[in-house]
C-alpha cells in the first residue's frame, strides 16, 4: 500500500526500512551478519523510543507551522486604497497618450475599464447598484459566489487592467504595471486562497464586459468609407501642416451607454456659410480672426491649457517631427482624479466617479461627432486662408475633423455636469493636468467654471467660430443631464 509523505518521513525517522513485507516496529529484523537483532532494536538506539517520538513531533509541529499562511487580518481594510486606481487610471492613460488614440477613441477605452473596475467592485456597498440594465445592452454581469469571502479591489483592479489590456496597442507597459500592482496586493498578505478567489471573479467580469464591447460596432466602423472631400467650400476639408483625413467619420453609429441615440441632442444647425462682408458668418469669421488683438497673453494660456490634441506635428524645413499629448476626455479623466483625490473619496466613490464620468464623456463624443459629419462646417484656418490672410495660421493646431460643434465644449460640458452631481456645485480645485507637459496649473471654482473656459479656449486657439463653443456647452449641457438622471448608481439607503 503507498504510504503518505508523513508516513514515510516517520518510518525514515525510526530507522525502518520501506518494505513490501509487514514491519513490526517492536522486532526488528537483525542486521545481515548479526547473531543478535540487539544492535537493530529501537531501544538501543542513541535517541530511544522517546527521543524519536518526540522527534517524529517536532518535526510535525515544523511542517505544520509552515505550511501555515502568514495572513494579516487588516487586509480588507488595507486593500481598500484609492490610490491603487488612481495610478491605474494614470497608467492607462499614459499608454493612451504613447499610443496616440484620436479623442472619441480615447472616451471609449476609458469607459468599458471604468464599467468593469465599477461592477467587480460593488458587492461590499448595499448602497451601490449594478449598470446592467441601465446601460445599452449590458445584463447578466458575473456575481461573486456566495458565502465566499473576496476582496473585491482586487478584483476591480484586476478586471481594470485587463479590460484596458484590451483596447490598447502598448499591452507591455500594461503587463509590468499589473504585475507591480498585483505584487502590492499580495504585500497585503491576504489569504491565497481569497487573493486567487478575486482574481478568479475580476477575470470573469473583465471578459464579460470585453465581450459586450464587441458588440458596439467599433469593429466594424473600421471598414467603412473614409470621409469624402466635397466641392462645397461651406464643407470641411483637410488643414495644414498634414492634411489628414477626416477621423471618425462613422462614430455615430458607435453604441451609446446611456443617451438613446446619437442624434438625440442635436444641436442647432451652424451659422450658414456666407463670406459677404456684414454677414453672420463673416462675422464669426472676423472674430476668430482678430480674438487675440485683446488680452492675448492669457488668452494664449487658455488655449494652450485645453489643447489637448493628442498628435501635434511640426515641421521645421525639411525635418517633421511630432508632440503627443493628452486627450482632452484624458484630461477630464485627470479632473476626476483631481476630485476624488481632494474630497477623500473611499474607493468605491473613487470607482463612482470614474465609471459615472467616462459614461459622461464616451455620449457626449458619439453626440457630438453625429453633429459634425452632419453639418461638416468649414474650419476659420480654411476660411481665412482662402479669403483674408493665407500667411494666417491659428495658436492652436487644427485637428482633423469638421467644426461644428466643438468637441471639447461638448464634453467638457458633460463630464463637469456628470462630476458636479458627485461633488457639488461649488467645488474649487487646481488643475494640475497640463504640468507633465510643460503648462502652468490653472484653478476654477467649480467643474461648470472650468467647462467655460474649455469651450471658449477654442475660440481663442482659433480652431472654431464661437457658435461651435456655445452650442457645444449646450448639448453637453444635455447629454449630462441624461446621463445624471438615467444611470442611477445608488440606492435609496446611499442617494445623495
Amino acid at each position: 500500500m503507498r504510504k503518505t509523505w508523513l508516513q514515510r518521513i516517520t518510518i525514515k525517522i525510526m530507522g525502518v526500512k520501506n518494505s513490501r513485507k509487514e514491519v513490526r516496529l517492536n522486532h526488528p529484523r537483525p542486521l545481515k551478519g548479526s547473531t543478535s537483532g540487539k544492535n537493530n532494536d529501537l531501544r538501543y538506539s542513541p535517541l530511544g523510543v522517546g527521543g524519536r517520538i518526540w522527534l517524529i513531533v517536532g518535526l510535525m509541529t515544523f511542517l505544520f507551522t509552515a505550511c501555515r499562511e502568514d495572513v494579516n487580518p487588516d487586509f480588507q481594510k488595507e486593500a481598500l486604497n484609492s490610490e491603487l486606481l488612481h495610478s491605474s487610471m494614470k497608467r492607462l492613460t499614459d499608454v493612451i497618450v504613447h499610443d496616440i488614440f484620436s479623442p472619441p477613441q480615447a472616451s471609449r477605452i476609458y469607459a468599458y475599464p471604468s464599467i468593469a473596475a465599477y461592477e467587480a467592485g460593488i458587492h461590499a456597498y448595499p448602497e451601490y447598484r449594478t449598470l446592467q440594465g441601465q446601460v445599452k445592452e449590458l445584463t447578466n454581469v458575473p456575481k461573486p459566489e456566495a458565502g465566499k469571502e473576496y476582496c473585491f479591489p482586487l478584483a476591480s483592479v484586476h478586471a481594470f487592467l485587463t479590460v484596458g489590456k484590451q483596447f490598447i496597442f502598448s499591452e507591455e507597459k500594461i503587463d509590468v504595471f499589473y504585475q507591480e500592482t498585483m505584487e502590492q496586493f499580495k504585500a497585503l498578505k491576504m489569504p491565497s486562497a481569497v487573493y486567487d478567489r478575486s482574481i478568479k471573479y475580476g477575470e470573469k467580469v473583465a471578459q464579460h464586459i470585453i465581450a459586450w464591447s464587441d458588440t458596439d460596432l467599433y469593429k466594424e466602423t473600421r471598414t467603412y468609407p473614409k470621409y469624402s472631400i466635397p466641392e462645397d467650400p461651406a464643407k470641411w476639408r483637410p488643414t495644414p501642416p498634414d492634411y489628414m483625413d477626416g477621423i471618425e467619420p462613422h462614430w455615430k453609429e458607435i453604441r451609446p451607454f446611456v443617451i438613446d441615440d446619437a442624434n438625440q441632442f442635436t444641436p442647432p444647425p451652424p451659422t450658414p456659410y456666407d463670406m459677404k462682408k456684414g454677414s453672420d458668418f463673416y462675422k464669426e469669421v472676423m472674430e476668430v480672426y482678430k480674438v487675440l488683438e485683446k488680452e492675448r497673453e492669457e488668452r494664449v494660456a487658455i488655449a494652450e491649457f485645453w489643447d489637448c490634441n493628442p498628435y501635434v506635428s511640426h515641421h521645421q524645413g525639411h525635418v517633421m517631427f511630432a508632440t503627443k499629448k493628452i486627450t482632452p476626455g484624458g484630461h477630464w479623466i485627470n479632473i476626476a482624479a483631481l476630485a476624488a483625490r481632494k474630497s477623500n473619496a473611499d474607493f468605491m466613490k473613487t470607482l463612482e466617479t470614474y465609471a459615472l464620468t467616462s459614461i459622461a464623456l464616451a455620449d457626449a463624443f458619439i453626440s457630438c461627432w453625429d453633429e459634425k459629419y452632419r453639418s461638416k462646417l468649414v474650419r476659420p484656418e480654411t476660411v481665412i486662408n482662402e479669403h483674408i490672410d493665407e500667411e494666417w495660421a491659428p495658436i492652436l493646431q487644427t485637428p482633423p475633423f469638421p467644426e461644428y460643434t466643438s468637441g471639447h465644449s461638448v464634453i467638457s460640458r458633460a463630464a463637469a455636469i456628470a462630476l458636479t452631481s458627485l461633488y457639488g456645485e461649488n467645488f474649487s480645485f487646481d488643475d494640475n493636468t497640463e504640468e507633465e507637459y510643460g503648462l502652468p496649473t490653472r484653478s476654477f471654482k467649480s467643474f461648470l467654471e472650468a467647462s467655460d473656459e474649455a469651450a471658449v479656449s477654442r475660440l481663442y486657439g482659433g480652431i472654431h467660430y464661437a457658435p461651435a463653443c456655445f452650442n457645444g456647452v449646450n448639448q453637453g449641457q444635455q447629454v449630462g443631464e441624461f446621463v445624471v438622471n438615467n444611470l442611477k448608481t445608488r440606492n435609496l439607503i446611499g442617494q445623495n
